[in-house]
């Protein structure tokens, strides 16, 4: 496959696949990305308000026994995933700074509602116990019910939510 094309979706499922694998084989976890966003902002906190993050019931186990919460495999893997997209669309000659927004939809407007579904994203993945794609990726690679569920209430959710923001994209 050449550099600056885009990958046909199943040789890039098959090897999303095997990275599942390799990380159950070398981890012994599956792959997620809310993981590395959580540690992140434990180490955020964790430089502001050094004690109060320290005696946190949520926080405060990413520090126990002097242990470094960026020091974990699902942090690398968000670094990973960050550099690698940046390569790909470089080497597809796709890499632009750019907000892609329907014709009636302002670029602040659409960086709100970014934000907004973002923060809402992120809640979502800390109430859940796991990101969309700890989710559907490795729940439905272990053909859990419950992971199952979960992908089709997010595809009906966001076909009922899309009726919303339709004239925004048209």
């Amino acid at each position: 496959m050449k550099f600056g094309t885009r990958w046909p979706p199943v040789p890039a499922g098959i090897l999303i696949g095997i990275s599942m694998l390799l990380a159950w084989l070398v981890a012994g976890r599956g792959i997620g990305a809310s993981g590395g966003m959580t540690r992140f902002v434990a180490w955020v906190q964790h430089s502001l308000f050094p004690a109060a993050t320290e005696q946190s019931a949520y926080f405060g186990r990413y520090f126990a026994d002097g242990a470094h919460p960026l020091y974990d495999y699902v942090v690398f893997l968000l670094v990973g995933l960050l550099i690698g997209a940046f390569i790909a669309a470089w080497r597809a000659g796709e890499l632009r700074l750019e907000v892609l927004r329907g014709p009636r939809a302002s670029v602040v407007y659409r960086l709100s509602l970014a934000l907004a579904g973002g923060i809402l994203a992120g809640f979502a993945a800390r109430l859940a116990r796991g990101c969309t794609s700890g989710h559907a990726l490795v729940g439905g690679a272990e053909l859990s019910i419950g992971a199952w569920v979960f992908m089709m209430c997010i595809f009906v959710g966001g076909w009922m939510a899309a009726w919303f923001v339709r004239k925004q994209w048209i």
